[in-house]
């Protein structure tokens, strides 16, 4: 059994722009989690400043906030899994080339 050069190439090609793309939503997750993390404690604080008896009630939603917020990066990751472990471009690609060699 014989391996077509340009299988190889196709599929080392989708590995390395899968591997490039899940590393810059990695990245851009990363980045907007520590900014909502800096606008909330910005806003936290500023809250805090102009009423200060107001602090539980703040940091209960600050943190309920937060725990939303900081779900998404979490969610990114397992999407990220998914395309590194188990590429679904693969698939449709060999597909796609076996129909074609079929013709």
């Amino acid at each position: 059994m014989s391996v077509d050069a340009n299988l190889v190439a196709t599929i080392s090609s989708i590995y390395s722009y899968t591997a490039l793309g899940v590393g810059l939503v990695l990245a851009a997750a990363g980045l907007g989690s520590a900014l909502g993390w800096g606008m909330i404690c910005a806003k936290f604080m500023e809250g805090i400043s102009r009423q200060p008896e107001m602090l539980p009630v703040l940091r209960i939603q600050m943190f309920i906030t937060a725990g939303l917020m900081e779900s998404f990066p979490f969610i990114i990751v397992a999407f990220a899994m998914y395309f590194t472990f188990a590429n679904p471009f693969v698939g449709a690609a060999l597909e796609a080339i076996r129909a074609l060699g079929a013709q």
